[in-house]
């Protein structure tokens, strides 16, 4: 059985926390090759560079940064038992770290974070925005913990990670008064050749919405298409044209925007997910935002209402 040799991880963790084999040997009271002679067989034992060196600079391999990241929890824990022991509090706070898909509705995003503020416990957390893929392979790199997205993970997908189902609601169309009132009439039939504000095809939601345009025999005159859902908001507020968004954000839409609110599209659902390498949720933030987007977030918005 192979075992880590802890001294070892301890001077590559100061290296890479100091920035220099010079500052990590002020701190551990070494002299530099000890330290560098120890760092060559740490990743001779993990078969893998966790330093590059682009002139005289130390920068973390990729490698580098997931080890880095473990030792981190490592020797946190470290001194949170030493605390423990001795009886002191040890203000250090559980560290969660999520990604969200940059086609998830910032609200959205916000309102399914929210529950991870409010443990008893102090919490950080960091969020990051890209698109679904990249947050995807980091997922895999165990950089973050959970991801946000308005999908599940494909079966093409390469990576080892488990879909949660955090919840579904309808889909209704929003408009400005003075565009609403141009366009008078029964839903759906009202938005024929109506202006429209559409998500792009990287949203999940898309495919849906040009299914049931055609179902329902509504040609929308599309002028506009983002990935962001607050820069398509954002053009709808200046009365360009109709939106689409979830119905767990209508009263946001109506009362903060004061868009009108048209017609719901039967039939199109949008669904949101938690998406982690664990089967099951340990992590105490990422159980908050599961549990509470399911009893309180989507509990309406299963309804459609």
């Amino acid at each position: 059985m192979e075992w880590l040799n802890y001294h070892h991880l301890l001077y590559f963790w100061t290296v890479a926390r100091t920035g220099s084999i010079a500052n990590a040997s002020k701190e551990l009271l070494l002299a530099p090759p000890t330290i560098s002679a120890q760092i060559k067989r740490l990743e001779a034992t993990m078969g893998e560079k966790l330093f590059a060196r682009p002139g005289r600079r130390l920068v973390l391999t990729e490698m580098g940064r997931v080890v880095f990241r473990y030792a981190e929890e490592i020797f946190g824990l470290g001194r949170e038992l030493l605390d423990t022991l001795q009886d002191r509090p040890t203000g250090r706070p559980l560290r969660v770290q999520i990604g969200v898909a940059d086609v998830l509705p910032k609200r959205i995003a916000c309102l399914l974070i929210e529950p991870a503020f409010h443990l008893a416990r102090q919490v950080r957390v960091i969020c990051r925005e890209d698109r679904g893929d990249r947050l995807l392979a980091d997922l895999a790199l165990n950089e973050l913990d959970v991801v946000l997205a308005d999908a599940p993970i494909g079966p093409g997908v390469k990576v080892q990670a488990y879909n949660h189902l955090l919840g579904e609601c309808g889909v209704a169309f929003y408009g400005q008064p003075k565009l609403a009132a141009a366009h008078r009439g029964p839903f759906p039939y009202c938005l024929d050749r109506a202006p429209m504000l559409l998500p792009t095809n990287h949203n999940a939601l898309r495919p849906e919405l040009d299914e049931w345009f055609s179902a329902s025999g509504i040609r929308p005159l599309v002028i506009g298409e983002f990935d962001d859902f607050s820069l398509l908001r954002t053009f709808a507020e200046a009365g360009l044209g109709f939106l689409p968004a979830p119905l767990v954000l209508d009263q946001e839409m109506r009362r903060r925007y004061r868009f009108q609110r048209m017609g719901r599209a039967e039939q199109v659902q949008a669904a949101f997910y938690a998406i982690s390498v664990e089967r099951r949720v340990k992590n105490p933030a990422v159980a908050a935002i599961c549990e509470r987007a399911r009893q309180k977030v989507f509990r309406s918005g299963r309804t459609g209402s």
